[in-house]
């Protein structure tokens, strides 16, 4: 389990996430290294490695508390949004197989509001999760085409 600062920079997870996706290349195997890349089952992390590129990406602007690879957990610590600071939100996220298929991410968001100056949970639209979960898969989805384009 590897444990990140509370601010991990966007340009540092894109490029963590890479050092992951290219860790396994050094192999020598007949098949070429961009038909490793663009296989939908990446799994030199533990995980789906575009699942987790993608989930990283998608929750770069919030603060991260632990993000395993192996175990395929990312969680992160509170956001508010400076244009409605009185809402927070917590996510977590989790990548439950090696293969890139819609029912391998799992996202729980929790939800806070501020009434007279304390931190109230409040509930979580279901289609927020649901949106959340798209995006990723969408992402994920994405990046496994420019491999197999690039």
């Amino acid at each position: 389990m590897m444990l990140l600062p509370a601010r991990f920079p966007r340009p540092l997870a894109g490029a963590f996430a890479a050092a992951l996706l290219l860790a396994g290349c050094a192999h020598k195997d007949k098949k070429p290294i961009m038909a490793d890349l663009a296989a939908s089952k990446v799994t030199q992390i533990g995980v789906n490695a575009y699942l987790w590129r993608a989930s990283l990406d998608t929750v770069s602007f919030m603060p991260l508390v632990q993000a395993d690879s192996n175990g395929g957990v990312i969680v992160t610590d509170w956001y508010a949004n400076p244009s409605t600071p009185t809402e927070r939100m917590k996510l977590t996220i989790t990548i439950l197989d090696q293969d890139l298929r819609a029912d391998a991410i799992r996202v729980a968001a929790s939800r806070e509001i501020s009434q007279n100056g304390q931190w109230i949970e409040a509930p979580v639209a279901a289609q927020t999760v649901q949106k959340l979960e798209d995006i990723i898969l969408e992402r994920a989805r994405d990046l496994r085409r420019g491999a197999v384009s690039g």
